[in-house]
């Protein structure tokens, strides 16, 4: 299996959208009653998050890759 990048941003969209099926899924299985206005604010609160997760994951990533790129080229 290929090596990738971890992307925590999907991670987080893909637990909310796991747990909007669950909420859907235990609606369907009659364990509780769900009202269909409830998904709406479920996966945008979760998108939000999750576009706030990479960008936050994007800033890290791009001060640390500067201060790598600095230390090699002034040491080599």
């Amino acid at each position: 299996m290929l090596r990738h990048e971890f992307q925590p941003g999907r991670l987080v969209a893909g637990l909310v959208f796991a747990a909007a099926g669950t909420v859907y899924a235990g609606d369907a299985a009659g364990l509780w009653d769900t009202p269909w206005f409830v998904i709406v604010p479920l996966v945008v609160g979760g998108l939000c998050l999750a576009g706030a997760t990479a960008t936050v994951t994007r800033g890290i990533r791009r001060r640390s890759g500067k201060k790598r790129l600095g230390r090699s080229t002034l040491d080599g």
